[in-house]
């Protein structure tokens, strides 16, 4: 089969398209050929060394496609079943080997590319603004890289709560695109002298009840100073690079503040979690409350370009591999 492949740690160019073996699926694994593989800021982390990874390996986690086979002791798919994932490591490829427990079914009405292009960044919108912090109607929230795969769902998922949502962009078209997905304010970097002024300057003052936070080193400081009393900064991610340390009387001194840094997969730690969210979310775009924008499409080939693009902040919505 035709996969990437990562024999080191390092940049973009690390990803080498190579000819494997097709994998064999082993007890309670499904044999899956990959229609679309999701793009995520995970396999930059692995890639890069920041997760260290035993080498070589293949990357990805997300995609989605329709099962060529099934190993033994699989009971709850058949053969052609369209299913989603989005811990399947060496999605980067033809095939790929998922567990079973690990796998959901794609509901009719949703695509192959909606379902690899929503699972992994869906499923992290909807536990933000049900779990992590839950969104309450009224409340005024800031969502950083409203454009984004992960932000264009928030701030949908936020706005659709009754939340007002401050998005942050950009450029002009990531601006039209935050406003679409119900973004009542936008502030773009780079035009503000005080990002954080320019938050309390939209809440009279107050601050907001939330910041969800997935740019990191560059934008933390602004995020915590944007709260208001007993306000949440959820810092999801670090595109912009790591925060460092951060003393806690920092939030006793900004008001009592909460400070969180979850990941997907402690609130999908079970086949039940995983598949109780997967169904909210997938229910979510057949009822048109979300709507998946994939931002581009590359082939497996390009994959060193759709990380190059991902890190260059050049991309909004989705970026799919297709095989």
């Amino acid at each position: 089969m035709r996969a990437i492949q990562i024999s080191n740690a390092g940049g973009p160019e690390v990803l080498n398209p190579a000819e494997l073996p097709d994998p064999e699926p082993g007890p309670g694994e499904l044999l899956v050929g990959v229609a679309a593989a999701g793009v995520n800021y995970i396999d930059v982390y692995q890639r890069n060394g920041t997760y260290p990874m035993a080498m070589p390996y293949v990357p990805g986690l997300e995609g989605a496609g329709r099962v060529l086979a099934l190993g033994p002791d699989v009971t709850d798919f058949a053969v052609g079943d369209r299913v989603a994932w989005v811990e399947a490591l060496g999605s980067y490829a033809e095939r790929v080997t998922v567990a079973a427990d690990k796998a959901v079914p794609v509901p009719p009405g949703v695509s192959d590319e909606v379902a690899a292009g929503l699972l992994l960044q869906g499923m992290t919108a909807h536990f933000l603004v049900n779990d992590a912090h839950p969104v309450q109607h009224g409340e005024d929230v800031l969502v950083h890289a409203a454009a984004g795969g992960v932000g264009l769902l928030l701030t949908q998922l936020a706005a659709a709560r009754g939340a007002r949502v401050i998005a942050t962009v950009s450029t002009a078209e990531k601006e039209e695109l935050a406003r679409a997905a119900g973004a009542a304010d936008v502030i773009r970097y780079g035009e503000v002298a005080d990002l954080a002024d320019a938050v309390r300057s939209l809440t009279g003052g107050a601050g907001v009840h939330a910041a969800y936070d997935s740019v990191g080193r560059s934008t933390f400081d602004a995020s915590l100073a944007s709260l208001r009393r007993r306000g949440m900064l959820v810092l999801f991610g670090g595109s912009s690079g790591p925060v460092p340390p951060v003393d806690p009387m920092r939030l006793n001194a900004g008001g009592s503040l909460f400070l969180t840094r979850p990941k997907l997969f402690d609130y999908i730690p079970t086949p039940e979690e995983l598949r109780t969210r997967a169904t909210d979310v997938f229910a979510e775009v057949v009822d048109g409350t979300l709507d998946v924008r994939i931002g581009h499409r590359y082939a497996l080939a390009d994959a060193a370009t759709a990380h190059e693009d991902l890190q260059g902040r050049r991309t909004t919505g989705k970026l799919l591999l297709l095989p």
